[in-house]
């Protein structure tokens, strides 16, 4: 059977599939991008198991393409003999076809957005919160946040209830090539410490031969495609803060990550998946463009809180800061020094709460 037909006639399909807040949009180009991991594909599975025959999927990373490249099939002959409306490209990268055929909707996912003004960009980031709990099915609100800590917020690893160990390993491995596992373990090892491109190849050449190119390269296209975060710091006394795009993976390539770390990681993350424009104030917490300061506090109960919040009151006040919100793990208080409001909240009802406001 010609390929492209074997395409036509068997279009992949998820085996289970959890309804995601991105969505396609029903007309225009699109460009579908984002990290590896956070479920594109399964998001365009899903919305081909709806389409009709006059839908083509292919995709890119399909070992039979390495001996019949995509440029070198007659895809245009075969899209006009089969009346194909939507031609869907999965797993393309910048560069890959001399040219996109013709076609009346063209559907591409890819790591980094795609440069082409046609498409209309959508960013898909691995689970918030709220995302993950569909995946949980009626599980205690306690239970399902000791799981959210131990699976983070990849869909492969959300659906594995127990240890998700073996599975993590196999994503390391496949998902990853042997220089960017190594730079990877080095980015795991510093995550959430102030840190520039320059500080992150001195520590990974104390331990891998890898190039300065390489890395600089590597870091540029994690930034570009989600994976990697630099955080700018309002106070200006350090470099920005370095962040991975899942906690959990980073508690599975390092023994150095202690829980505050990892919350800490959790607020930013779910900062940034809401669309929020935030900044670190140091060590301090997260200050938002409408002057809300943003702490981590897992376990702060509201007297030593209290405490805490006399002493850096001036520092609080000089940045303009008008609300504190103090995110724990489970602790609920409210208390006003002057004119600045405090409220604690549980991890669970503040990130829940801000997918409403975004």
């Amino acid at each position: 059977m010609d390929l492209l037909e074997h395409y036509h006639d068997h279009p992949p399909q998820n085996q289970t599939y959890i309804v995601r807040k991105t969505q396609l949009p029903e007309t225009e180009d699109i460009n579908l991008f984002g990290a590896r991991g956070c479920g594109k594909t399964a998001l365009v599975l899903d919305y081909l198991r709806e389409r009709g025959t006059q839908t083509l999927y292919i995709d890119l990373e399909d070992p039979n393409l390495i001996l019949n490249t995509l440029d070198t099939l007659p895809l245009q002959a075969f899209i006009d003999e089969y009346s194909i409306t939507e031609l869907i490209l999965d797993h393309y990268e910048e560069g890959m076809l001399e040219a996109f055929p013709s076609v009346d909707r063209l559907i591409v996912l890819s790591r980094i957005p795609v440069t082409d003004p046609r498409f209309t960009p959508v960013q898909l980031f691995p689970l918030d919160y709220e995302e993950f709990l569909a995946f949980e099915h009626g599980s205690s609100a306690t239970l399902a946040f000791n799981h959210f800590l131990k699976a983070g917020t990849l869909p492969a690893m959300a659906q594995h209830k127990h240890n998700t160990t073996l599975a993590m390993k196999q994503f390391f491995q496949q998902q990853f090539t042997p220089n960017e596992q190594s730079l990877i373990l080095i980015l795991a090892r510093y995550n959430t410490q102030p840190m520039t491109t320059h500080q992150i190849y001195s520590f990974t050449k104390e331990h891998f031969r890898i190039s300065k190119d390489f890395v600089y390269s590597a870091i540029k296209r994690f930034q570009e495609e989600g994976l990697l975060y630099f955080i700018d710091n309002a106070l200006k006394r350090s470099g920005k803060k370095m962040l991975m795009y899942d906690f959990a993976f980073v508690k599975y390539l390092t023994a150095h990550q202690p829980f505050g770390t990892q919350f800490d990681s959790m607020i930013a993350l779910t900062l940034i998946k809401h669309g929020i424009a935030f900044k670190a104030l140091g060590l301090h917490g997260y200050i938002t463009e409408t002057n809300e300061l943003i702490v981590p506090a897992p376990f702060e109960g509201e007297e030593n809180f209290w405490v805490k919040a006399q002493k850096k009151f001036s520092l609080y006040r000089k940045e303009g800061i008008d609300k504190v919100t103090v995110v724990t793990v489970a602790n609920s208080y409210t208390f006003a020094i002057e004119k600045i409001s405090f409220e604690a909240l549980p991890f669970h009802e503040w990130s829940i709460s801000h997918t409403e406001d975004s």
